[in-house]
């Protein structure tokens, strides 16, 4: 093997045998990767470069080819397994150009390996793969047939390896380290920003030898009002008496995460938020009793909401996904969904982030967990922050 890849060769070849698979399965000559997760999972490709058209492609025989900017493949070949001449770098001329576009090239790669009449897919619901990359894709290969495949790869990551499980464990360390320091740093006039500041420091930092990658998804930390919407960051406001803070963060190990929420209340909570938390545990026991092999994540929500509903607490919404390796945007994996309608069949080995979450009128609190879905019993939560509404006087 070549390069830096974090896996073994018997690990990458077990992932090309699924995805090709799945390729077969769905009446596919090749694939065109672009979320840029499923590319690193496939070859190990680690860049900040998602930014610019790049992707992976693979056909039924050989090593994957990874395709990018000529200045990221040096990048694939610092961290891709597969030979060099399976990574492929285009012009600087294509890049944010008017006149050119790097999908013409693309094209030529495609049609130089014989794929010029093929089915094709591709990731047609993906940040990364733009409706312009698809136009231009399609006038350059006039005889091919380009087929939607979105998910087609991350339906084959839900059941994680060993190895990979070994991952989520030391990002779940460095989680258990970085909601620990907001925890203890949170407190009223503490500048919110500067909490942000010494949460990233924690997480960067790592456990030990277990180094901080940089996560998915920011610290969400509102308080307050600010704390009924999901996906609020910070601002450089003082935290105050009377309000309640929750924290959505997770550390990351060689791209893969375990994401941890907790709730912090500064002062006294009002009866309401500390029933609701009585009611919010209660369901997340229930939920977790329901996260067995055999099962569907289905179950999992529904246990979660009965126990909402006997408590009269309204719930809308999924409560949870895969998670693993990922790049920003976001660190769930987007296949499987913890709720009511998703009939996906737990095995051993998945990994989610139960995610039960409750925004009311004018507080939030969130309590979640990432799990293990294991051989027998219920679901292993991997994080070992105790699960409770915080109080700080």
């Amino acid at each position: 093997m070549s390069g830096n890849a974090p896996f073994s060769a018997a690990e990458y070849d077990r992932r090309l045998t699924l995805a090709r698979t799945a390729m077969q399965q769905a009446g596919l000559d090749a694939i065109f990767v672009t979320d840029p997760s499923n590319q690193a999972w496939l070859t190990g490709y680690d860049g900040w470069s998602f930014y610019v058209h790049q992707g992976v492609i693979v056909m039924p025989e050989g090593e994957p080819i990874w395709w990018g900017r000529h200045m990221d493949m040096m990048g694939g070949r610092r961290t891709c397994w597969m030979g060099h001449d399976n990574i492929l770098g285009y012009s600087d001329h294509f890049v944010q150009s008017t006149e050119t576009h790097p999908m013409q090239d693309l094209a030529q790669v495609l049609k130089a390996r014989g794929l010029g009449s093929a089915r094709i897919g591709v990731e047609m619901e993906n940040y990364y793969y733009s409706a312009k990359a698809h136009a231009v894709l399609m006038t350059n290969l006039p005889d091919a047939q380009l087929s939607d495949a979105t998910g087609l790869v991350n339906w084959q990551r839900l059941v994680k390896s060993d190895d990979e499980i070994g991952f989520i464990r030391k990002a779940a360390g460095i989680s258990d380290k970085v909601m620990q320091t907001a925890l203890e740093r949170a407190e009223p006039g503490m500048r919110k920003n500067d909490l942000v500041a010494d949460i990233m420091h924690a997480g960067i930092t790592g456990v030990g030898d277990d180094w901080g990658d940089y996560p998915a998804i920011v610290p969400l930390t509102p308080s307050g009002l600010d704390a009924t919407a999901a996906h609020l960051t910070w601002n450089g406001d003082k935290m105050q008496t009377g309000e309640a803070t929750f924290f959505e963060l997770s550390g990351c190990y060689r791209r893969y995460h375990a994401p941890l929420c907790r709730t912090i209340y500064l002062g006294t909570p009002p009866d309401e938020m500390k029933r609701t938390e009585a009611a919010q545990l209660e369901g997340i026991a229930a939920g977790l009793d329901a996260a067995r092999a055999g099962n569907r994540t289905c179950d999992i929500a529904n246990a979660f909401m009965a126990v909402m509903a006997k408590h009269g607490i309204e719930r809308q919404g999924r409560m949870g996904y895969p998670i693993g390796l990922s790049y920003p945007p976001d660190w769930g994996e987007r296949s499987a969904s913890i709720r009511t309608e998703d009939t996906t069949v737990l095995q051993a080995g998945m990994v989610f982030h139960f995610m039960p979450a409750l925004w009311m009128n004018t507080w939030g609190l969130e309590t979640t967990e990432t799990i293990l879905i294991t051989q027998d019993g219920p679901a292993e939560p991997l994080c070992t922050i105790e699960r409770k509404l915080f109080v700080k006087a």
